[in-house]
């Protein structure tokens, strides 16, 4: 029985629009599995060794649920671009680099280092098409701690000469690489679809039928960018809407992420909800290359499911500090633009969306729940002014914004320590 027992200023978020702070309290966690959040340590774990972080910060990891791990290179490139340009200037040269698995190595294991660095534990990741650099991908991943999903990316149109496989080798490289996969611990295979413009028919009816056969969960994009939404009525005339190009082949259903959902009216929006797909926001990359502001607080209210992704390189920030505070502004700016009838998000509730309800799709209880395997971080902003004149609760708020230089001391995924300053 391993026990680790965390001391300091704990803070989670069990509930949407809720935080459970617990001052100078102690996280239990044995084999790796939380045992609860206790304001005095109990007496059967009294003879445990403890973590004393002092007076900092306790807080749940992130869940990334949409990047580009072969954009990462180009992060904060080409942002006064719209999506369907900037696709093609930047993504597409930069993806091709990744058939060179020299390359693909250096470049993942940074990634998969940065992630930890900046308290990402969990992600449902899009690799590039090439499966060798796949496989590299989920190596340097579960080496570095990260959980989750990654997808080997399918497209057989649209893609130019440099970026596209034929239907045949789509189909191949993608049973092949499902059976290369199977001996990873932590990370599982995602079917990933680019986006429909990207897909043929054939293609698509092989990914539904495989989603179907091997129950397997799905990852794409959906009405992020009105060019794009044009393009894909033009694909699919028999489609009234964008999210039934891939309900039609099957892709369309519970466990289905589909990022941006920027322009998903209210029939969409249903259709989520009642399929159990979840809407995964990107507030970077939709304000960056000017898609527009999804309507997040309207989802939230009608009960389709929400969380966060960083969408680098779109998003030009990999730290999911970063992405909740984005998404604070871009609920406030959806706020304006809806004449002040829309409430806008709450560091509580944009917290909970890059934690909670990441956890939740794979398969966590909300918060630090007992039973949840330990996904954590530590936060010091002691050299922030006014640090010792604070509450925690406005601490914590504090730090969704600002942040001292290295102010991550710690992250543990799964119960082990994979990060430490």
């Amino acid at each position: 029985m391993a026990l680790t027992v965390l001391k300091g200023n704990i803070v989670s978020a069990p509930a949407l629009g809720e935080l459970a702070i617990t001052e100078h309290g102690y996280l239990a966690a044995e084999d790796g599995k939380i045992i609860g959040v206790f304001p005095a340590l109990p007496e059967a774990y009294a003879a445990a060794p403890v973590e004393d972080w002092g007076d900092a910060l306790i807080l749940q990891s992130f869940a990334d649920l949409h990047l580009h791990a072969p954009q990462y290179p180009m992060m904060a490139m080409g942002m006064d671009l719209p999506l369907l340009d900037w696709l093609a200037a930047y993504a597409v040269p930069t993806e091709t680099r990744c058939a060179d698995e020299g390359y693909a190595r250096e470049l993942y294991r940074r990634l998969a280092h940065d992630l930890v660095k900046n308290g990402t534990t969990r992600v449902s990741i899009f690799s590039s098409l090439h499966r060798p650099a796949t496989l590299i991908l989920m190596e340097e991943l579960e080496r570095a701690g990260v959980r989750g999903y990654v997808g080997k990316v399918n497209m057989d149109r649209n893609g130019g000469e440099r970026l596209q496989e034929t239907t045949e080798e789509s189909i191949r490289e993608t049973l092949r690489w499902l059976e290369e996969c199977q001996d990873f611990r932590g990370l599982k295979p995602i079917l990933t679809p680019r986006f429909t413009p990207s897909c043929t028919d054939a293609l698509m009816a092989f990914l539904g039928k495989l989603a179907r056969e091997r129950d397997l969960p799905v990852q794409s994009h959906l009405s992020e960018n009105r060019a794009e939404m044009e393009l894909v009525g033009r694909l699919h005339p028999d489609c009234r809407q964008y999210w039934e190009t891939y309900a039609k082949f099957g892709l369309w259903k519970e466990g289905t992420l589909m990022a941006h959902c920027v322009h998903s009216d209210r029939r969409e929006r249903d259709a989520m909800r009642s399929a159990g797909v979840t809407a995964v926001h990107c507030a970077a990359s939709n304000n960056a290359l000017c898609s527009g502001i999804a309507p997040v607080r309207v989802m939230l209210n009608e009960g389709v499911k929400v969380a966060l992704g960083s969408d680098v390189a779109g998003g030009d920030r990999l730290s999911l500090f970063d992405g909740v505070a984005m998404t604070l502004r871009a609920s406030k700016d959806r706020r304006i633009l809806d004449h002040w009838e829309t409430e806008a998000l709450t560091v509580p509730e944009a917290w909970y969306l890059g934690t909670s309800a990441g956890a939740e799709y794979f398969g966590d209880a909300p918060g630090f729940a007992p039973g949840n395997p330990l996904h954590a971080m530590v936060l010091d902003d002691s050299a922030l002014p006014g640090a010792g004149e604070l509450s925690v609760r406005q601490r914590f708020e504090r730090c969704v914004y600002y942040r001292q230089e290295n102010a991550i001391r710690a992250v543990w995924s799964e119960g082990k320590k994979v990060y430490a300053a």
